[in-house]
């Protein structure tokens, strides 16, 4: 009987050891961290809950450094006691800091070599919005609508400056926005328009309308802002059947997703040659990029991205500001 319970303990060893050991040594991937958690004998993953289960389901085409750094936000939700062997020396796998959090590799494909970049934490984003140069009306107007249904939509500072600058840059006189809410975007580029100039702002939501309106007075804009209410894509059919086709030096889309394609296509008709259409919310809260998520807002944003990068008539910059934004210039 002593035989029988002692060959069973050595059997329980060998099938625990085993395919661990056979896992780490023999495992092609380079961080054998990664392999280890993900074994399929779920030692180490049976700890884990499922959405973390999920996210690491992905790091499988991810170089080292981005499959650890990925893993390192996960804030120590799990261990490895084989990180002390792996290439990288990294013996505090568990740790809640998050070193990583910052700096990380591209996808070791060789198309962006060893590429650093930004990725930017609060303490950091904190530290750009010190850096934007906000007028008093714009910042109150961001305080009102940070205590109204849907806030969220609204564009942040550096966002609006970017916005501001390149109408300045483009020297533009005619412009168009396609979703004003409470006025933002709107009102930072009415501020630099000539006094000349026009902004045709398209809401469909009274109410949202009225406190742009409101804030068009009070900084003294309202002369410039052409307000329309109701349906966006009418109002610009309705601008291209009254003769304004490519008078308009730039447009900013910030509406409902699923019409953007449309919105795209109008507004190439209305903008000039040189002319600039930005298009918010291009990376939507980083959902494009997550092969898990399909749904239809998700996936009409991914179409328009994919058809704007094929497209010839214009030339392109996806910029990662706000909730990304890609600024096309028609050419």
């Amino acid at each position: 009987m002593y035989c029988n319970f002692l060959s069973y303990k050595i059997c329980l060893l060998l099938g625990f050891l085993f395919p661990t050991l056979l896992h780490y040594f023999l495992a092609p991937l380079p961080c054998r961290a990664y392999r280890y958690l993900m074994s399929s004998s779920n030692m180490g993953l049976r700890f884990m809950s499922y959405p973390q289960k999920n996210l690491l389901t992905v790091f499988s085409s991810l170089s080292p450094v981005t499959a650890f750094a990925s893993i390192k936000t996960l804030k120590g939700a799990f261990s490895c006691s084989y990180c002390v062997r792996c290439q990288f020396n990294l013996d505090d796998f568990s740790s809640k800091k998050r070193h990583l959090e910052r700096v990380y590799t591209t996808n070791s494909n060789g198309k962006f070599s060893n590429k650093q970049f930004i990725s930017v934490d609060p303490q950091l984003y904190e530290y750009i919005l010190s850096n934007v140069r906000e007028p008093e009306i714009l910042g109150q107007l961001r305080e009102e609508t940070a205590s109204m249904r849907g806030s969220k939509m609204q564009v942040s500072p550096d966002q609006a400056q970017l916005l501001a600058m390149l109408v300045q840059i483009l020297g533009a006189k005619r412009c168009i926005e396609v979703g004003v809410y409470t006025g933002y975007s709107s009102l930072a580029v009415a501020l630099v328009l000539p006094e000349s100039g026009r902004l045709v702002a398209c809401e469909r939501d009274l109410e949202y309308l009225e406190v742009a309106k409101r804030y068009y007075e009070l900084a003294g804009v309202s002369h410039k802002v052409d307000v329309r209410h109701g349906l966006a894509a009418y109002t610009l059919k309705s601008l291209i059947a009254n003769g304004e086709a490519s008078s308009y030096d730039f447009a900013f889309i910030d509406a409902e997703k699923r019409m953007n394609e449309e919105y795209f296509e109008l507004l190439l008709q209305l903008v000039r040659v040189g002319g600039l259409i930005v298009i918010d919310n291009v990376l939507w809260y980083g959902k494009v990029a997550d092969p898990m998520v399909d749904d239809k807002k998700t996936d009409s944003i991914r179409r328009l991205n994919k058809k704007i990068l094929e497209d010839d008539r214009v030339g392109i910059s996806m910029v990662p500001i706000g909730d990304g934004m890609t600024i096309c210039q028609k050419r």
